[in-house]
């Protein structure tokens, strides 16, 4: 009778084990192209980010519904707005400048103050808190991709380190 000798019984221990390591690694791999397809896709599927003349336009409607208090504009001013609260570039400043003209932009049989002044501050919010120009994603926290706050080895107070 043969018996198999005790250092092949290990070493197939270990064939198995390596196999299994392969297949994690590979599923890993798989796992990893995957999740940067999605992002890719995602980056892909993003809605352009607003400009200037569109915040401009939105801003203007806004002021009209506010001071004549009329449906056209009103209704223009809400439909305008109402995609932009699902933007995932647009700040949550400028998206409660953008909420407010979407609830608020509506006729009243009464065009009090309180109404006129809470759109026209919104309106000038969408200028002020929604950038023509933000930065991209991609770019990082810094300007030049960098930590912020300033260049290396500056002090507590912004100060050149000593």
């Amino acid at each position: 009778m043969h018996r198999p000798s005790s250092s092949t019984a290990p070493r197939g221990r270990r064939h198995k084990l390596s196999a299994q390591l392969r297949r994690l690694a590979l599923l890993g791999g798989l796992a990893s192209l995957s999740a940067l397809a999605a992002a890719t896709a995602v980056q892909a599927a993003e809605p352009p980010y607003p400009g200037r003349e569109q915040l401009r336009e939105l801003q203007l409607l806004t002021f009209n519904c506010a001071r004549d208090n009329q449906r056209d504009d009103c209704d223009r001013a809400r439909l305008q707005a109402d995609p932009l609260l699902d933007h995932p570039r647009l700040s949550g400043l400028c998206k409660d400048a953008i909420w407010t003209i979407r609830e608020d932009a509506v006729v009243v049989p009464r065009n009090s103050f309180e109404r006129r002044d809470r759109l026209d501050r919104a309106g000038e919010d969408l200028l002020r808190f929604c950038p023509p120009n933000p930065p991209s994603p991609a770019r990082g926290s810094g300007a030049a991709g960098g930590p912020p706050g300033g260049p290396p080895g500056a002090g507590f107070r912004g100060l050149p380190g000593r």
